[in-house]
């Protein structure tokens, strides 16, 4: 996909992955509107030249809400990003888990569906657009501390799989982000050494969706191992090599 000449909108984007896709855009010469839902967040990035709506995924008014002023303001959007998402340990013989799975569900998949269906019927009415949805080499390589988030993540893998037959021969087309571990702040870095640097990441990234066509999966070299552990015959060693991170569970004995 041409990247220099775009009008993208990208929902959670206040920080991290979003923020830096969202320069990157920019940079590259598209108009971005970027979404989220942290009023002090949205206003540092509108002084940054960003254009900035508020926006809860988990919220049907609000979608809407955003989608009205988006369209209003840029009547040419073609591109749609569906970065909101949350990530949050459990342990699943805590009963007191099911919050944190309802709280995932509704992000991460609902929200995602919520948003995709908010602004389909425009993008089949130009004629043509991308939808990017975001999951995770967790979608394909589960990691036990996070069970629901890598329900919801490979649950919009299939959701991706079957848009993107269903909007073919419309002109809009679906690419599906896969992100591996990435440290979006010295922080991270520090905790996950293996976790690729942000801009290394964003950097990747943005060179493979710059390939005619535009590829179906954007996966960078450092996700290959999550993508393909099926494939490859690595999957039930990786599986349990991950496993030893249940430590991490403050209950786990």
């Amino acid at each position: 996909m041409d990247i220099s000449n775009r009008t993208v909108f990208i929902a959670g984007a206040t920080s991290g992955i979003g923020l830096e896709l969202a320069r990157r855009f920019a940079g590259a010469g598209s108009t971005v509107i970027v979404g989220g839902r942290r009023a002090d967040l949205l206003d540092e990035i509108r002084a940054e030249g960003f254009a900035a709506v508020p926006v809860d995924v988990t919220d049907q008014d609000s979608v809407e809400g955003a989608r009205d002023t988006i369209l209003k303001d840029h009547p040419g959007l073609d591109t749609v990003v569906t970065m909101s998402g949350v990530m949050i340990p459990e342990d699943l013989r805590d009963p007191g888990h099911f919050a944190t799975s309802r709280k995932t569900i509704e992000t991460n998949l609902v929200g995602t569906i919520r948003l995709i269906d908010a602004f389909t019927p425009h993008l089949i009415g130009r004629g043509g657009g991308t939808i990017i949805t975001v999951t995770s080499g967790i979608a394909f390589l589960p990691f036990a501390p996070m069970p629901t988030y890598a329900a919801s993540k490979a649950a919009v893998h299939a959701y991706s799989e079957a848009l993107r037959e269903q909007l073919a021969g419309t002109g809009v087309e679906v690419a599906e982000l896969v992100p591996p571990a990435v440290a979006t702040t010295p922080e991270h870095a520090a905790q996950n050494p293996r976790a690729l640097l942000l801009d290394a990441y964003a950097t990747e990234v943005m060179e493979l969706l710059q390939t005619e066509p535009t590829p179906r999966e954007i996966l960078v070299k450092g996700v290959l191992m999550h993508r393909w552990a099926e494939r490859d015959g690595t999957y039930d060693e990786l599986v349990a090599q991950r496993s030893q991170a249940l430590a991490m569970l403050p209950q786990w004995l």
